[in-house]
């Protein structure tokens, strides 16, 4: 399974970036998938994640409204669409698959790191003030 992010970019304040995760080995309309971001001298934290059917999307309250997760299920890939970005949302994004098929999530289960079996490389995003 190989997870490709892409996307990234430098940007300022108020501007949008759309991130994508496309994958191969594991078809991802049976798998829910999330995204993370990691900033200098930072844990990784939950960004956004979305249920495996696409019916359920869940977000960190930090980009609740900002940002939107989607999945193509036709082109095997899920987007992160990233608007209204903020200096502190300056951090790698990573993607990451769900290691078991159809999971139904627990609340607040995808937010952890375990779910998930397979990342991305991670995607530089830089926000400038």
């Amino acid at each position: 399974v190989q997870l490709q992010a892409s996307g990234g970019g430098l940007v300022q304040a108020g501007g949008s970036l759309r991130l994508s995760c496309a994958a191969s080995g594991r078809t991802l309309s049976n798998y829910g998938m999330g995204w993370f971001r990691q900033a200098p001298g930072k844990e990784r934290e939950f960004v956004a994640a979305i249920s495996w059917s696409g019916s359920n999307t869940y977000y960190t309250d930090s980009v609740r409204g900002r940002f939107t997760i989607s999945k193509d299920n036709a082109k095997n890939t899920v987007y992160l669409q990233m608007n209204s970005l903020k200096p502190e949302d300056t951090a790698v994004y990573y993607c990451a698959v769900d290691r078991i098929t159809r999971r139904t999530w627990l609340p607040n289960y995808y937010k952890a790191t375990a779910p998930y079996d397979y990342w991305g490389q991670g995607t530089q995003v830089t926000v400038s003030s």
